[in-house]
């Protein structure tokens, strides 16, 4: 019975042993591991530092890629832009060209007689305007105003109506224009203008008003108290004239009254004035202009506004078929 019990306590023990061995096998294993992870780590570390560098580099190159191309489309565009721009001014040209030429074909068609009639007179007597003044005979102080001949059937007054003249000479003025129209036996239509382009009459603005008796009137009367704002340049008076009331195969006039040109150059004015008093092929304007100036700038010794104004009307009377005159007096 004692020799059984030996045999199992034998047998016991190293069963023992060898699960003891197990478990330090795998302790050991567990040891080696561990000792060698964080050299894993440093170098998976090191890979993914590297790879973020690279990319980031990479997005550094697309986005100078990116503001080069959004710089050259800029270049792009303003060239289009401008290439747009200069497209839409050579249409404008191709549709003046295309005006001129029209023009021109319509010119092409007039018959020899009239070509040499108009070249003859720029602004000859209607038969209905010589039939008027075939009896008509006014005193000798009257044939003209200045020297203007009476050649037109639509007159347009542009009168300055500054202080210097309102306040000055006019008295002198409305004798003036009273003189015009008398030796206008009659026409077809009047316009009062200050130079600034605004109308004495209002409910007449843009359109011509009747010639009568009463009409010749109410213009004077009007003028006594009429005195609108002014900056003493009859240039938008002129331009609202031309531009409102020429009509071809209308004779018209236009009277400047004045005193002053204080500001402006007189040849840009005039070369203006040109564009807007077009020639027609034969070198005609659209309309006389004709001047007349007084002499309050002298008076009140502000010479050089008076020479200006003077230098002025006879430039815009003498390239526009007019004739200027500047009175000596006020009186």
């Amino acid at each position: 019975m004692r020799r059984r019990s030996r045999d199992v306590e034998t047998f016991s023990l190293s069963f023992l042993d060898a699960i003891t061995c197990g478990f330090g096998a795998v302790i050991l294993l567990l040891v080696l591991v561990k000792m060698y992870e964080p050299l894993t780590i440093e170098r998976s570390k090191a890979e993914v530092e590297a790879l973020l560098a690279r990319l980031q580099q990479e997005l550094f190159e697309v986005r100078g890629q990116t503001t080069v191309l959004n710089r050259e489309l800029r270049t792009v565009a303003d060239q289009r832009a401008s290439s747009e721009e200069r497209l839409a001014r050579l249409r404008g040209q191709l549709s003046e060209l295309q005006g001129r030429y029209a023009a021109s074909r319509e010119d092409a068609m007039v018959d020899s007689a009239e070509r040499k009639e108009l070249l003859a007179a720029r602004q000859r007597l209607t038969e209905e305007m010589q039939r008027l003044l075939a009896n008509y005979k006014p005193p000798e102080k009257q044939t003209t105003v200045g020297g203007v001949p009476v050649d037109s059937e639509y007159i347009v007054f542009v009168i300055d109506t500054s202080g210097s003249m309102y306040q000055g000479p006019w008295r002198l003025v409305m004798r003036k224009v009273q003189e015009a129209l008398t030796i206008y036996p009659r026409v077809k239509g009047i316009q009062v203008l200050n130079d600034e382009g605004k109308y004495m009459f209002s409910s007449y603005a843009g359109r011509w008003i009747p010639d009568s008796p009463s009409t010749r009137r109410n213009i004077i009367d009007r003028l006594a108290t009429w005195n609108p704002y002014s900056d003493s340049s009859p240039v938008e008076g002129i331009t609202e004239a031309i531009n409102t009331f020429y009509e071809p195969g209308k004779p018209m006039s236009i009277y400047v009254f004045g005193d002053d040109f204080p500001r402006g150059q007189i040849e840009s004015v005039a070369r203006y004035v040109e564009r807007v008093n077009r020639a027609d092929r034969f070198g005609n304007r659209l309309v006389r202009i004709h001047g007349i100036g007084f002499p309050t700038q002298l008076a009140g010794g502000r010479v050089n506004n008076a020479l200006r104004f003077a230098q002025l009307m006879r430039t815009l009377c003498e390239r526009n078929g007019g004739s200027f005159v500047a009175l000596t007096t006020l009186q």
